[in-house]
């Protein structure tokens, strides 16, 4: 997961952004326009994550490592030596 402290987290514009109350403990921030998921935003944890496919290059990312490898279909080969978590 991508995150950031959210009070760090500047947007150029949120002019297509709407928030979602997807569950009881979490948010979900999105383009009213296209529907692209763009953030997810858990409750009194100030942090929200950050889908990484929609920033810009250069993003500066690196991976850390895998999550929710035990869901992962079988075709999908992960062949680094990062960590590996069946979920969080």
């Amino acid at each position: 997961m991508t995150s950031a402290a959210s009070e760090d987290l500047t947007l150029l514009s949120s002019r297509t952004l709407e928030w979602y109350r997807s569950s009881v403990t979490a948010e979900r921030g999105f383009c009213r326009i296209c529907g692209s998921n763009l953030f997810w935003r858990p409750d009194g944890e100030g942090t929200t994550a950050i889908t990484a496919g929609t920033l810009d290059k250069p993003t500066g990312i690196k991976l850390k490592e895998h999550i929710f490898v035990g869901d992962q279909g079988d075709y999908y080969a992960i062949e680094d030596a990062l960590p590996h978590k069946a979920g969080w």
